[in-house]
C-alpha cells in the first residue's frame, strides 16, 4: 500500500520542503481520511519535517512543486502480457503450457540421468544437468505467472515483488552463460592440459568455481536493479509485458532514466565481450589441440566440442537477438517486443536438453536404457 504524505501541524497551510533533493508537497484537508500518527518520513539529517501518513490504495501520491500539480507514484503494477492478444488470451494458455511441460520433462530426465548413473558423474556430465536445472528455475520463474494471467487476464505484483523477479530472471540468464563459461575450461584443461585435468577438476574446485561466477552475476545484476528500485513510477501501473522485464518497467518512471539505460548496457556489453572473448580463445585452442590428435579421439573431441559450441551458438544468438530487435526495431508491437522475448527466455532452455540428449552418446544411451525399463 501506498502513502500519501501530509505534514504534521497545521495541514490547512500548503508549504513545501526538500527532502532528499525531492520536492513534496503538503497541506491536504482532513476530507482525505483518518490520519494516522505522525512519524518522521526523512532522517533529521535530510529534513526536519514531521508528516502524518495517509493510505491511497497503492500508489505513492506526492506533488510537483515546481509544476504545482499532484504525482501519483505506484507501488503496485499489473503485468499484462501480450496486449493485443487480450480478448483470446486464453488460447495463449496452450502453447506455452505445453512448452513448459515439455522444458520440465526434458530437463528432468536429464538431471535424473546423470544424478542415477554413476558412469556420469564427471564434471561435464554434472554440468550439463546443472544447465538443465538453471532452465528449469528460468522457466519456472516466468512461465507459472504467464499462464496465470492468461487465465485471469491480469497479474498484480508490487515494486519489490517486481524487482525480485527480475533479479531472478537475469540471475538464470547468466547463470546460463557461466555454465558455458565452464564447460569450455572444462573441455580446454581435458584436451589442452589431459594430464593435469584429474586434479584441476576436482569437486571443490568446480564448487569455486560456480560460486565465484555467481558472484560475477551477481555483481552485474545489482547495480541495474538498485537503479531500478531508486526511479518512481507515475506512468501507468500496467506493465505491458509477462514479467517484470527491466526496460518494461523503466518506461513507467516520470522521471530521466538516461542513467539506468547507460549503466545496464556498458554492463551488458562488458558482459558479452567478456564471454565471448574467453569462449572463443578456449575453443579456438580446443580445435587447434584436437587437429593435432589423430583417429577416433579426434572424432569424439571434435563431435563433443561441436555440441557444446551448437548450444553456445543457440544461447548468444536468442540473446542478442532480443537486444538488437528492442533496440533497432522501436516501431515493432510491443507484441512482437514480448513474443522476442518469450523465444529468448524460453527456446535454449527447450533445445539445450534435446541437444545434448541426442548428441552426448552417453546420456543418449542411459536415456534409450531407462525408457526400455519403464
Amino acid at each position: 500500500m501506498g502513502l500519501l504524505i501530509l505534514k504534521c501541524g497545521d495541514i490547512t497551510n500548503v508549504q513545501a520542503v526538500v527532502c532528499k533533493e525531492r520536492y513534496y508537497y503538503h497541506g491536504w484537508s482532513l476530507r482525505l481520511g483518518l490520519l494516522h500518527e505522525c512519524s518522521t518520513f526523512c532522517s533529521e539529517d535530510d529534513c526536519a519535517e514531521r508528516m502524518w501518513l495517509v493510505p491511497s490504495l497503492g500508489v505513492l501520491v506526492m506533488a510537483d512543486v515546481l509544476n504545482n500539480s499532484l504525482v501519483h507514484y505506484y507501488q503496485d503494477f499489473i503485468l499484462l502480457g501480450f496486449p493485443g492478444f487480450h480478448e483470446s488470451r486464453r488460447l495463449l494458455f496452450i502453447p506455452f503450457f505445453l512448452v513448459y511441460l515439455v522444458i520440465l520433462f526434458t530437463n528432468s530426465v536429464i538431471i535424473h540421468v546423470v544424478r542415477t548413473e554413476s558412469s556420469l558423474h564427471a564434471p561435464m556430465y554434472v554440468l550439463i544437468s546443472l544447465l538443465s536445472a538453471v532452465n528449469i528455475c528460468s522457466t519456472t520463474t516466468i512461465i507459472p505467472q504467464m499462464l496465470l494471467g492468461f487465465l485471469l487476464h491480469q497479474i498484480q505484483i508490487s515494486l519489490v515483488g517486481c524487482l525480485i523477479q527480475m533479479f531472478v530472471i537475469y540471475l538464470n540468464v547468466l547463470m546460463d552463460c557461466n555454465i558455458l563459461l565452464i564447460m569450455a575450461l572444462d573441455r580446454y584443461i581435458a584436451i589442452c592440459k589431459p594430464l593435469r585435468y584429474s586434479n584441476i577438476m576436482t569437486r571443490n574446485n568446480l564448487i569455486l568455481l560456480t560460486m565465484a561466477l555467481i558472484a560475477r552475476s551477481v555483481l552485474v545484476i545489482s547495480p541495474v536493479i538498485y537503479l531500478a528500485s531508486r526511479v518512481h513510477f507515475c506512468k501507468s501501473n500496467v506493465i505491458h509485458h509477462f514479467a517484470c522485464e527491466h526496460m518494461a518497467l523503466l518506461s513507467l518512471a516520470c522521471e530521466n532514466i538516461s542513467k539506468n539505460k547507460l549503466v545496464g548496457l556498458t554492463l551488458r556489453v562488458l558482459s558479452l565481450l567478456f564471454e565471448i572473448s574467453f569462449l572463443s580463445i578456449s575453443y579456438t585452442c580446443i580445435m587447434r589441440a584436437a587437429f593435432t590428435i589423430s583417429g577416433a579421439t579426434r572424432q569424439k573431441t571434435l563431435h563433443t566440442c561441436g555440441t557444446h559450441i551448437l548450444v553456445i551458438l543457440i544461447v548468444f544468438f536468442f540473446r542478442l537477438s532480443s537486444s538488437i530487435v528492442y533496440r533497432a526495431s522501436q516501431s515493432a508491437s510491443q507484441d512482437t517486443h514480448n513474443l522476442i522475448s518469450a523465444t529468448y527466455l524460453l527456446i535454449p532452455a527447450l533445445i539445450n536438453p534435446l541437444i545434448y540428449g541426442l548428441r552426448t552418446t552417453e546420456i543418449r544411451h542411459r536415456i534409450i536404457k531407462l525408457f526400455r525399463s519403464l
